[in-house]
């Protein structure tokens, strides 16, 4: 199942040196049968979780004063058994990870351009507004992370 992981770019460099997603329970995104319940295609569902985990990765960067604003999504493939459907972590694309996530199950990264900090500044602001900001995340191979935090 393709979860969507809400993340900082602080955090990112410490998955890249831990070689994991840690912390247990973790809270992710998906395409659950609550939000498939809202409509929508396979498409339009995926893209809707990956923007529900950048409204997360807004709130990490609120609490996180020193993180570049930027938000950053990683998307993984876990198996379902590894994943509970739970809208009470944060609307109907939301799920708990039990476990970590290693990096090997990472797929991609979707994240702000540099020349989004402005915008984005002013979504960390208000958090909760989601992803009004007009923004859309770049996609990065795994490969390309380590540059990512450099």
């Amino acid at each position: 199942m393709r979860i969507y992981l809400p993340c900082t770019l602080p955090v990112l460099a410490e998955i890249l040196a831990e070689g994991r997603v840690g912390g247990e329970p973790l809270t992710a995104f998906a395409v659950t049968g609550a939000l498939r319940a809202t409509g929508g295609d396979d498409e339009e569902l995926e893209y809707e979780a990956m923007l529900s985990a950048g409204d997360a990765s807004l709130r990490l960067l609120a609490a996180d004063p020193g993180a570049p604003r930027r938000r950053v999504v990683l998307a993984a493939d876990m198996p379902e058994a590894a994943i509970t459907e739970d809208a009470d972590l944060g609307g109907p694309a939301a799920v708990r990870v039990d476990g970590s996530v290693p990096y090997k199950k990472l797929a991609s990264a979707h994240v702000d351009d540099a020349g989004a900090e402005e915008g984005i500044g002013r979504a960390v602001a208000d958090p909760e507004a989601g992803h009004q900001d007009d923004h859309d995340l770049m996609w990065y191979a795994v490969q390309e992370l380590k540059y990512l935090v450099e």
